[in-house]
């Protein structure tokens, strides 16, 4: 082979080395900027990753539904469609095995565990990275409010076209950030 196919394949695999992390960013960030927000409520954990840090382990209250079809042991990728509740946090609207022609908004998810016509599922954006300092006291925060019944926990994603980005958390409308440095300031 000559220098110049040689050159040419080498050009073609840097360059699908490069796009496919492009990929994968851009369409992250589309979904920040043009997705739509949809409140998850939580039920926060507070593990560590020695590669990645210190993060929450969200825990949604949407992990399963009920349908009208049989799922016995099915297991696999699954389109969650999307609503909002009453209250304004995101709900189930129905699952499909397969992409439906809608315009409702959707997460691909992979299936757990069925039997009957009950779906289980885990969602994609279960893990909220922190920094060290504050991810103790945004674990104790979050613990606190689980326990009072006055205050509400949640994850704000935004969804697009399958893709679902954690922007952050909060609890009582307050982002999880800003609700450690009261409780650090009221234990001071």
């Amino acid at each position: 082979m000559s220098k110049f196919i040689y050159s040419t394949l080498l050009f073609l695999l840097f360059a699908v080395q490069l796009f496919v992390p492009a990929q994968m960013v851009y369409q992250q960030e589309d979904a920040l900027d043009t997705g739509t927000p949809y409140k998850f409520k939580t039920q926060p954990l507070d593990p560590s990753d020695p590669f990645r840090g210190k993060f929450i382990v969200l825990n949604y209250e949407i992990d399963s539904f009920e349908t009208e079809e049989n799922w016995d042991l099915y297991n696999g990728p699954i389109y969650v469609y999307l609503k909002t509740d009453t209250e304004g946090f995101a709900a189930v609207k129905t699952v499909r095995k397969t992409k439906i022609n809608t315009s409702d908004d959707y997460i691909i998810v992979e299936s757990k565990h069925n039997y009957g016509k009950t779906i289980n599922f885990d969602l994609p954006f279960n893990r909220f990275y922190m920094n060290e300092n504050k991810a103790y006291d945004a674990e104790i925060s979050v613990r606190k409010a689980q326990i009072d019944t006055t205050k509400i926990c949640y994850g704000l994603v935004f969804v697009k076209d399958g893709a679902a980005v954690l922007e952050n958390v909060f609890i009582d409308d307050l982002p999880i950030q800003e609700f450690v440095k009261e409780y650090q300031q009221k234990m001071e």
